[in-house]
């Protein structure tokens, strides 16, 4: 299910810099996008941390990512920069997002039906760089990445 991003140049040079700051800082830079919306061009990071991140960990990394951008000066174009958390209901893209979530509820939409459901919700035990592994009300289920249209953390309160 990873999806396959078509990358420009400027967001590989943008993901080579921002990258080793959001590391250096304790945090995995989990999304960088760099669009143009009603505002203006937007470079948005979206961090994570296994502990949570905080309103403080998006302000450091913030000051020390638009330092090192300044410095560089990639961009030609004015734009804002945001840093944020992926969110409670975050999108599961990768076998890392699932295994970073290992335990929590999901809930998981197919393609195509497996086992005569077009979707599942369970507990994840596992992940692999191929499926998914869920703990569902008869059992587990084994769902292959491939198979996989989209899937989200379910919250519950």
């Amino acid at each position: 299910m990873e999806e396959e991003a078509i990358e420009s140049p400027l967001v590989r040079r943008l993901l080579e810099l921002a990258g080793p700051v959001v590391e250096d800082l304790g945090c995995e830079l989990v999304e960088l996008q760099f669009r143009r919306e009603a505002p203006g061009w937007v470079l948005r990071l979206v961090i994570d941390h296994e502990n949570g991140v905080s309103i403080d960990d998006c302000a450091r990394i913030s000051r020390e990512v638009a330092h090192l951008l300044e410095v560089e000066d990639p961009i030609e174009q004015a734009y804002s920069l945001e840093v944020s958390s992926p969110g409670l209901d975050r999108p599961l893209k990768s076998m890392r997002d699932f295994l970073r979530c290992k335990g929590k509820k999901a809930k998981v939409v197919v393609r195509e039906p497996i086992d005569g459901q077009n979707q599942w919700i369970g507990l994840i035990e596992d992940a692999t760089q191929e499926s998914v592994t869920l703990r569902v009300d008869h059992g587990i289920i084994e769902i292959p990445f491939i198979r996989m249209k989209k899937a989200r953390l379910v919250i519950e309160f």
